[in-house]
């Protein structure tokens, strides 16, 4: 009889093993997240992609991704359900956001038009010709790419923290690299494995 004593604390410790949920780094989130601010920067909104909700006989809509998880039936939430959203409305990075939207609009965009800057392959803006910067401008234009890529460096650290995630920090730099370069309009410049391409 004494064989069976520990049994429930062995079932207690096993139901809870099947509990535990891994915090992963939510890349789908963290994509639409740098989608929804790389576009609120740059401005002049490119088309979205989205797809049209699927019909069901009868004339209903269906979700499209929307799938079934057995343990809501159980009042346990599934790791995917439990994973954090990306969230980049907080004071501190809409602050930064609106800076760069600024820079951009009122400094930066003449010169990814004319190719004198182009983005890097790290999410960090680069003067790809200084020889298409007008020479009175240049140190002005030298002075935004920078006070850009520290805000840059800002908002990616901001929006790990803002997310309970500091460690994400490369993470969300890396996909904010990709939303940057996704993101360039016709004819700008970007940096794909250390060369020069254009749009």
């Amino acid at each position: 009889m004494t064989r069976w004593t520990g049994l429930p604390i062995v079932a207690a410790l096993a139901l809870t093993a099947c509990v535990t949920i891994n915090v992963y780094f939510p890349a789908a989130e963290a994509k639409e997240a740098a989608r929804e601010f790389v576009e609120n920067v740059i401005g002049e909104q490119a088309p979205a992609e989205t797809a049209p909700p699927a019909s069901v006989p009868g004339g209903g809509m269906v979700q499209r991704g929307a799938r079934f998880d057995a343990w809501m039936l159980l009042g346990i939430g599934s790791a995917q359900a439990q994973t954090p959203d990306i969230t980049i409305r907080t004071p501190a990075v809409q602050a930064i956001q609106s800076r760069m939207e600024q820079r951009f609009n009122g400094t930066l965009r003449p010169h990814f038009d004319s190719g004198a800057l182009g983005f890097g392959g790290n999410g960090q803006i680069v003067v790809r010709d200084a020889s298409q910067l007008p020479i009175k401008d240049r140190v002005a234009i030298n002075a935004a790419v920078a006070d850009d890529n520290r805000d840059r460096q800002a908002v990616y650290r901001e929006i790990a923290v803002a997310n309970g995630h500091p460690e994400w920090e490369a993470q969300i730099r890396d996909v904010f690299a990709r939303q940057w370069i996704a993101s360039a309009r016709p004819g700008w410049w970007y940096q794909q494995g250390g060369s020069w391409q254009q749009k």
